[in-house]
């Protein structure tokens, strides 16, 4: 199988710690491959029709797109319970609210580099914070408890989310006012899986 993938995406980083958690990265080989507005690679778009990464070619069967579909794939492969059977539906909403701080910290990069300091719009930029920043304030205040527990793929997500907001968003210092989220990240970051998915570029 081959994982595409572009740059430091958080979406990429979440499928491949969990390879590494649950044993799986020897089964897949990864691609890099330019995932830019404007300029999708021809490989990326025939695999993925909407142009976006982590997009899984497998050997038997369609190419899977979508981070969470890819690991909800990998984690069913491997029988890993990542997805908490006893707990799913918190298990989803962690690992939605994980994406949704992800997607809104990724759109706020391209709205800087694409349109650059004078062209950017400062009011959207500061609207795609705030779902940043309620996200964090959420898992901060309500969500410790689960964080806290066994291993899941909503912890995963929020790992892979506040790793990005250091790689893109360090003068934002999202620790402020969230020591609980601070404290678990640290620990969590130590990870050997998150060693080895940290980001460059």
């Amino acid at each position: 199988m081959q994982l595409l993938m572009s740059g430091p995406s958080p979406f990429v980083r979440k499928v491949l710690v969990l390879l590494h958690e649950t044993g799986q990265t020897d089964a897949v080989g990864t691609v890099q491959v330019t995932a830019a507005v404007g300029g999708t690679e021809a490989q990326l778009a025939a695999a993925n029709p909407l142009g976006k990464i982590p997009a899984l070619m497998r050997d038997e069967g369609p190419t899977l797109y979508d981070s969470r579909v890819i690991c909800r794939f990998f984690d069913d492969r491997a029988g890993a319970g990542l997805y908490r059977p006893q707990n799913t539906w918190e298990t989803l909403v962690l690992e939605a609210t994980a994406d949704g701080i992800m997607e809104a910290a990724v759109l706020m990069v391209y709205e800087i580099r694409f349109r650059g300091d004078e062209g950017k719009n400062a009011a959207w930029l500061e609207g795609q914070w705030e779902k940043v920043a309620r996200g964090l304030d959420a898992l901060n205040a309500r969500w410790m408890a689960h964080l806290n527990g066994p291993l899941d793929i909503g912890q995963i997500g929020v790992g892979a989310a506040l790793g990005y907001l250091d790689l893109r968003h360090e003068d934002r210092n999202w620790r402020t006012g969230r020591n609980a989220l601070a404290a678990w990240y640290e620990r969590f970051a130590e990870r050997p899986s998150m060693q080895a998915t940290i980001p460059e570029g």
